[in-house]
C-alpha cells in the first residue's frame, strides 16, 4: 500500500520583522520588505507527510507552494528534509489572492497533478492566521477534511486515524481517502535538513529561476531531470479568470501597523489583603478586566 501525497507550503513573510513598509497601498503585503521564511506550521505538516512515506513504501510526496519564483526555495527546503519534489505556482494572475482565490487556484493544480490521496498542510500561516485555506481546498475539492491534527495514527484500506488536539482536550478521528489534513503547530517539529538530499537537490531550479541566473543549468538538468522544479502559470490549470488574484478576492485589508509593548509605570503591592482589593477595584474601573 502506497500513497501519493500533496503538502502545502507556503514562504511568508517573516511577521517578526513588521515595519511601516510592511504594507502596498492597495492593502497587500510588501514582501519585498521583509525577510522569507517556511511557514512554521507547513514545517509540521511536512514531518507528518514524510512519516507517512517512511512507513508505506513507494509512497511519494510532493509539495505545492503558490508565490513569486523565491518561493522555489520552500520546495528545495522540502527536497532537503525528503520531499521527493514539488511544483511552483507562480504568475502575476495570482497576486494579492486572499484565502478565497488562492485556495481556489491550489484546487485547481491539485486537480491537474492527477490521483491525489492525502493533502497535508498547516492549519494556519503566520502572515495572515486565518486557518481558512485548508478547508477551502477540501471544500472545492469536494473531499472530506481533518483540522487541528497532531498525528496521523494509522491507515487502513482507505481509512486513516487521526489524533486532533483542541482546547477541550483531545480526539481520535477517522476520515475516508482521499482527504485533507492540517496540522498543529503541537504536532512533531519537522527533521532537519539531510546532507546527501540537500548535496543532491542544491542545483533544482525552475524555469524561471534558470532563465534570470548566470549560470547554465541545462546540461545539469539534461543528466539529472530530477533537478527540474516544475512552474505552472494560470495557463496551465483549469480556471475562471474572475476567480484569480485580487478580482478573486473579496478580502480588503485596511491597513496594518507594528504595535509594540512598552513598559510602564509599576506597583508593588505587600501581601496585604486591603491593597489586593484596592488593586481589583482599579483594574475593574479601567476596564483591564471585567
Amino acid at each position: 500500500m502506497s500513497f501519493n501525497i500533496v503538502v502545502l507550503a507556503k514562504q511568508v513573510p517573516d511577521t517578526r520583522n513588521v515595519g511601516k513598509d510592511a504594507m502596498k497601498a492597495d492593502g497587500t503585503v510588501n514582501r519585498g520588505a521583509l525577510p522569507a521564511i517556511y511557514n512554521p506550521e507547513d514545517l509540521n505538516a511536512l514531518e507528518q507527510a514524510l512519516r507517512l512515506k517512511s512507513k508505506f513504501e513507494g509512497s511519494q510526496v510532493h509539495v505545492l507552494t503558490m508565490g513569486p519564483s523565491r518561493a522555489a526555495e520552500i520546495i528545495r527546503e522540502s527536497m532537503y528534509r525528503g520531499a521527493d519534489g514539488g511544483y511552483l505556482l507562480s504568475g502575476r494572475e495570482f497576486a494579492g489572492s486572499d484565502t478565497l482565490a488562492t485556495s481556489y487556484a491550489l484546487a485547481a493544480a491539485i486537480r491537474r497533478m492527477g490521483k491525489i490521496d492525502i493533502i497535508i498542510c498547516g492549519r494556519q500561516a503566520i502572515d495572515g492566521d486565518t486557518a481558512q485555506v485548508g478547508p477551502q481546498v477540501a471544500e472545492k475539492l469536494g473531499i472530506p477534511q481533518i483540522t487541528y491534527a497532531e498525528e496521523i495514527i494509522s491507515i487502513v484500506k482507505d481509512k486513516i486515524t487521526v489524533k486532533r488536539r483542541l482546547e477541550r482536550g483531545i480526539e481520535l478521528v477517522k476520515g475516508s481517502l482521499p482527504i485533507v489534513i492540517t496540522v498543529n503547530g503541537s504536532a512533531a517539529n519537522c527533521r532537519p535538513r539531510n546532507a546527501k538530499l540537500t548535496l543532491k537537490y542544491k542545483n533544482a531550479r525552475t524555469a524561471t529561476e534558470r532563465q534570470t541566473s548566470s549560470t547554465d543549468y541545462t546540461d545539469l538538468i539534461e543528466a539529472h531531470p530530477y533537478l527540474n522544479i516544475p512552474e505552472w502559470g494560470a495557463a496551465d490549470i483549469e480556471h475562471e479568470v474572475k476567480w484569480l488574484g485580487l478580482t478573486g478576492s473579496p478580502t480588503k485589508v485596511k491597513s496594518i501597523e507594528s504595535v509594540v509593548f512598552t513598559a510602564k509605570e509599576s506597583k508593588r503591592l505587600t501581601p496585604d489583603d486591603t491593597e489586593i482589593e484596592d488593586l481589583m477595584k482599579e483594574l475593574i474601573a479601567n476596564h483591564t478586566i471585567g
